[in-house]
C-alpha cells in the first residue's frame, strides 16, 4: 500500500505540474521554482511534514520535496547554529542529493 500512496502523491504533483504547462503561459522552469518555494511555503506552515509521512517518496522525490528537505535542513541548522545556519543548513541538507545529481550529469 505504501507504494500505492507514493505514486498516488508523486503523480498528483505530476499532473498539476502537466496542466500549468498545458493551460497556462508559466515556463516549466517558472513551474519548476514554484514547485521548490511551494515546499519550503508548505514545510514552514506545518502542511507538508503530515504528507511525508502519508505518501513516503512520493512526497520527498519530486521538486517540492526538495524545498521541503532545504526548510527542513534551515530550520535545524538555526536552532543549533544560530543565524548562520539560515546560510549553510539548506545545502548541508541537500548535500547529498546535489552530489547525486552532479555526478549524474557528467
Amino acid at each position: 500500500m505504501d507504494y500505492v500512496k507514493a505514486f498516488l502523491v508523486g503523480g498528483l504533483f505530476c499532473l498539476m505540474g502537466q496542466i500549468l504547462i498545458d493551460k497556462t503561459k508559466i515556463t516549466p522552469a517558472r513551474i519548476l521554482t514554484l514547485y521548490v518555494v511551494l515546499g519550503v511555503a508548505l514545510g514552514a506552515i506545518g502542511l507538508y511534514k503530515p504528507l511525508v509521512d502519508f505518501a513516503g517518496a512520493g512526497a520527498t522525490t519530486p521538486l517540492i520535496g526538495f524545498g521541503y528537505l532545504i526548510y527542513t535542513g534551515v530550520k535545524e541548522a538555526v536552532q543549533t547554529e544560530g543565524l548562520l545556519g539560515a546560510l549553510t543548513g539548506g545545502l548541508r541538507a541537500a548535500a547529498g542529493g546535489i552530489a547525486a545529481a552532479l555526478v549524474a550529469g557528467l
